[in-house]
Formats: C-alpha cells, sequence, structure tokens
C-alpha cells in the first residue's frame, strides 16, 4: 500500500490489520498489526500475538490528525477550552441560551411529536383526530360548565322505551346550584368554528348501526356526551342531521356503573321498577337538557386508515330549554370531554384504546376550524408550557391556579378570595372569555386609554356590553391591534423569569362587529364579568382566548399545556428542528 498517495484523499489516520491462524493449526493464535500514521513518511507499526487460550484484545493506537497547513488560521477547541476553562463555561451558557430562545420563537412552526414510529404494536393504546367545524350563522353567546347536582322535589314525565311502548314514572329534576363548582396513538378530529358570529366549535362522530355522522360541539367544560334523540321528543332544535332514535337494546339500565356515576350527586333513592337511567344537565348559561343514557357503537378511525368500533354511553336527550334550542340549530349534540368517568376521553382510555389526554386547537383563521384529538401520540414534546392540574372529587374541569395578570405592564387584581392567588377554568364551551369582578373592572379602566386615540364607546352596540367605535373604518382585528395592549395569564411564580405563561393578543380578547346601520365595524371586548358566573372568583378561559394555542389536557399525568400553533394539519417530527434535514 502506498500511504503517501492514499493518506491525503482518505484522510486515514490509523489502520489495524487481524491475521487469522493457519486452519490446520489454531494453536498458532492471531496476530494484530497497528499501523498509525503521522506526518512522516514511514509509518509505526505494533505486532503482537496472541496465544488462542487468552481472550484475544485489539489495541488502536494512533495519533492526533494533522494539524492546519495554515498556522495562522488554524485554530484548536480543545487546545482553547483547556486552557480556558471559563471561556467553555461561557460557550455552554450562550448555547444553551440560544437553544432556549430558538424553541420559543419557532415553536409554533416545529414541534417534536413523541412516538410517531411506533404504528405495529396493535396491543397498544391508539390516538384519533377530529376536524372541527365554524357554526356558520348561530350567533349565540354560550356558558356551559355543565353539571349533574342535586335534586329539587319536582314531578316530570320522562318517556320510557320498552319494546315501542310509552311508559311515565317520576324523575329526579336536577337544577343548577346558586354557584356551580367548578396516545400511545390519538385519533384527531377535524374542528370547525369560530367565536364570533357563529359562538362555538364543533367536530362530528360517527355512530350507530348502520353508522350515521352527528355534529357536536367540542366541550371541555361537560361531562356528558350527548346527541338529540327521538325518543320521542318534547323540545328538540332542528339540528344539522336527523334525530337518533335508540331501541330498547340501547337504552342503559338504572344499576349501569355510568348511570351511578351520573346520579352521584342526587340523593339516595330506591327504584326496583327502573329500566333506564334518567339524567338532567342544567348549563351555566341556565340551558338544560333532559334524557336517558343509551349506549351504541362509536366507529373511530385512526390517522393510518383503520377503523375501531366500540360501545360508549351517551345522553340520549330529548328536551332541551334555553339557549341551547338556539344553538343546536347547526348540531346535534355536545361532545364532553371533561375529566368526569362518563366523558368520552375516560371511557376510551377505561377500555385501554387510548391514554386519556385530549387536545384541541382552534384556528384564528375562518376559513380553518383547527382539530382536537383523543390520545397522546400528537402531543409535543417540544415549545410546550406545563401547568398541574388542580384536584379535587367535585371538580371534573380542567383548572389550575393564576398568580399573576397583567394588562400590558400593569398589573390587574386577581379579585379572589385569595387575594394572591386565584383559578383558571379552560372551557372549549364557551365562547367568550370571563374575568373575576374587581379583575374585570380594572382591565376595562385600562382599556379607556384607547380614548386618547380616538376611540369612542358605542353603548348603542348590542354586541356585547363594552365596544368602541375608531376614527377610522374596522373591517378586521388586524386594523386596530396595535392600539391595544396583551394579558399575560402567569402561572406557578411570581417571578418573571421562572414562571408559566398564557400570553393573550389583543386578537384573543376583540372582535369586530357590525352593528345594523353602521358601514363600518366596532371592536368589542370579548372579556366578560364572570360575578355570576361559577363561584364569582374563578377565571374561566373561552374560545375567544383559546384560538392560535395547542391545548393539551394530560389526566394520565394530571397537567394542562399550551403552545402556540397555526392548527393547520397535525404533523409529526422524529427528531427537534434543528436536526431535520
Amino acid at each position: 500500500m502506498d500511504f503517501d498517495d492514499e493518506r491525503p484523499q482518505q484522510q486515514v489516520t490509523g489502520v489495524v490489520i487481524i491475521t487469522l491462524p493457519p486452519s490446520d493449526n489454531p494453536s498458532f493464535g492471531k496476530t494484530i498489526t497497528a499501523f498509525t500514521l503521522t506526518n512522516d513518511v514511514l509509518p509505526q507499526s505494533l505486532t503482537t500475538q496472541e496465544p488462542d487460550q487468552v481472550l484475544p484484545t485489539t489495541r488502536v493506537v494512533s495519533s492526533p490528525p494533522p494539524s492546519s497547513q495554515s498556522p495562522q488560521f488554524g485554530f484548536s477547541f480543545s487546545g482553547f477550552f483547556s486552557e480556558n476553562p471559563r471561556k467553555l463555561l461561557g460557550f455552554l451558557g450562550v448555547s444553551l441560551f440560544a437553544l432556549l430562545l430558538y424553541s420559543s420563537c419557532f415553536s409554533s412552526t416545529f414541534v417534536e411529536l413523541k412516538n410517531s414510529n411506533d404504528n405495529d404494536d396493535d396491543d397498544k393504546p391508539q390516538s384519533f383526530i377530529f376536524p372541527l367545524y365554524h357554526k356558520l350563522g348561530a350567533a349565540d353567546l354560550e356558558l356551559k360548565l355543565g353539571r349533574f347536582v342535586d335534586v329539587v322535589d319536582k314531578e316530570n314525565l320522562v318517556v320510557s322505551i320498552n319494546g315501542g311502548a310509552m311508559e311515565t314514572k317520576m324523575v329526579n329534576k336536577l337544577v343548577a346550584a346558586n354557584s356551580v363548582v367548578m396516545d400511545s396513538s390519538a385519533t384527531i378530529l377535524p374542528v370547525r368554528g369560530n367565536v364570533y358570529p357563529d359562538g362555538l366549535y364543533f367536530t362530528y362522530m360517527l355512530l350507530g348501526n348502520p353508522q350515521r355522522r352527528y355534529f357536536l360541539d367540542i366541550d371541555t367544560g361537560s361531562d356528558l356526551t350527548w346527541i338529540q334523540c327521538d325518543a320521542p321528543c318534547s323540545s328538540c332544535a332542528k339540528g344539522a342531521n336527523p334525530l337518533y332514535k335508540p331501541t330498547k337494546v340501547n337504552i342503559v339500565a338504572s344499576g349501569d356503573s355510568m348511570c351511578m356515576e351520573v346520579q352521584k350527586n342526587q340523593k339516595p333513592q330506591i327504584c326496583e321498577t327502573c329500566q333506564q337511567c334518567d339524567y338532567e344537565i342544567e348549563y351555566a348559561d341556565r340551558s338544560s337538557s333532559l334524557g336517558v343514557l343509551a349506549k351504541d357503537n362509536l366507529h373511530l378511525v385512526t390517522p393510518n386508515g383503520s377503523i375501531t368500533n366500540l360501545d360508549v354511553v351517551f345522553g340520549c336527550a330529548y328536551d332541551q330549554q334555553g339557549i341551547l334550542l338556539n344553538t343546536l340549530s347547526k348540531t346535534d349534540g355536545i361532545l364532553g370531554l371533561s375529566k368526569a368517568k362518563v366523558s368520552l376521553p375516560s371511557q376510551l382510555a377505561s377500555k385501554g384504546i387510548i391514554n386519556n389526554v385530549v387536545g384541541h386547537c382552534l384556528a384564528t383563521d375562518v376559513a380553518s376550524g383547527g382539530y382536537m384529538f383523543l390520545g397522546d401520540d400528537f402531543v409535543p414534546n417540544w415549545g410546550m408550557s406545563w401547568v398541574p392540574m388542580l384536584g379535587s372529587p367535585l371538580i371534573e374541569f380542567y383548572h389550575t391556579q393564576l398568580v399573576k395578570i397583567n394588562y400590558g405592564s400593569s398589573s390587574l387584581s386577581l379579585g379572589a378570595k385569595d387575594s394572591d392567588k386565584a383559578r383558571v377554568v379552560f372551557d372549549s364551551g364557551s365562547s367568550y372569555t370571563y374575568f373575576t369582578k374587581q379583575s374585570y373592572a380594572e382591565l376595562v379602566s385600562s382599556l379607556s386609554e384607547v380614548s386618547e386615540l380616538g376611540f369612542i364607546q358605542d353603548a348603542s352596540d348590542p354586541t356585547l356590553p363594552v365596544c368602541w367605535r375608531a376614527p377610522f373604518p374596522i373591517r378586521t382585528i388586524m386594523d386596530v391591534k396595535k392600539y391595544f395592549k396583551t394579558l399575560t395569564l402567569q402561572f406557578g411564580s411570581k417571578w418573571w423569569i421562572i414562571s408559566k405563561k398564557f400570553h393573550i393578543p389583543p386578537e384573543g380578547y376583540l372582535i369586530i362587529s357590525f352593528p345594523v346601520m353602521q358601514k363600518k365595524g366596532n371592536a368589542c371586548l370579548g372579556i366578560l364579568d364572570g360575578s355570576n358566573v361559577h363561584d364569582g372568583s374563578t377565571f374561566i378561559l373561552g374560545d375567544i382566548s383559546l384560538r392560535g394555542q395547542l391545548v393539551v389536557y394530560d389526566n394520565e399525568k394530571q397537567k394542562i399545556g399550551w403552545g402556540p400553533s397555526g392548527c393547520g394539519k397535525p404533523s409529526r417530527f422524529k427528531s427537534l428542528p434543528f436536526f431535520e434535514g
């Protein structure tokens, strides 16, 4: 071998040659020869012989790589840092800071998603994606936070399905208390909807045999999934699809565990003749839904196209009252996504279909609704802020603790019973965001500074309590965004640098209304006074403030996470963004 010819081209610094003993004399042993290439013309060699009885070892002896041919431009990192340990620490510090800065700047575009290659294990939990849609033409303000509460002595007639015959019986009337207490793989559902003028975001599910499609409002503040039902129906809105029609085999018995879960807050009663499980939900906006529990086949399609069929329990709702009759004009019911055992994600998790994780991404673009997923395959490992869920046996909502809130650089009072902290509920079933009375008053006072820029409060606009008429034509939020400041909710610590922050830009709390007889729009405040909502001391983040964020509710690890996102089609990355080719 001509080392002088080969070394500059192949950049070889060492060669090891292992010679095996002759086949007719294995006791001769192996011969190991190591060559180390240096700047000298001839290589140095080291030859050893080992007996066959000794475990063979291999030694590779090499010299440092040749130095640069241009010393004036040469640089040795190892030599530089070995002589300057402080500079090494400084270099590592700057690198770490750059990494954190990169993640914060580009987390909305690049997200590392875990378990992207785990598609071969049929036994592991799966994940499902759902589309979200806009509710076109349903301009109603909605506030859900529904729950099952104690009973009041009041009689109601409920239809009992018994082989086609109708029977009547006494039912527990559930009313709202004065203050409502607040994968593996994944399924992704596309989402459509907007805050104004439509009110909510919704998706669809396939149910029954043969399967039928039903549009459902996504609601992280509701326990039970329910569909308008022909049992027969006594008060139903004209929904998007024909009413669900149950048979006797679909009706859940009163002794079923899911029935006990739904009725756990009711006064104990003995009903030996009950053949169905009655329920009623009243929501925070005072609308209500009455029905019976049913069970039918749910058809879920995984991202790779496979179909999962399983029985789930849901509400067969035949009597809706209040604002629900208006908002159901484009949908067929509500998809309950809370932590409760009766919620759809909890039911799927209990069957081992998914890990109990829910995520949604509501798009700010009206042309796109976003998506929702069940399971943890699409949970980002990159660019997310995480805070612990607050736990309570009586509270199934997703809530955490707030320590500070700012409008721009001005601090707002939390206005809670404990002035140092407050609770925040993430509620996809509420159109708008709600602040405590004191915090809301201080926010409105701070916003009055826009009057100095020519904005005039327009009391004649009935869209929302606070609207402004601008001194120039308004068509979109972008026309007025620069005149308003960002709201920042701070979690975990009052120290800015170590706290987790949820930023609400102007487009996260303003809407543009177009009052009758006016050619230009108004800017209206989509944050409302929550004095009479919940216990009056809780902040509620509704759809208007959740848009443009991927929000994840991890019931397995009891934490809530969020990160900025365009809410387009979910994508997967096998590595961190800067390792992508």
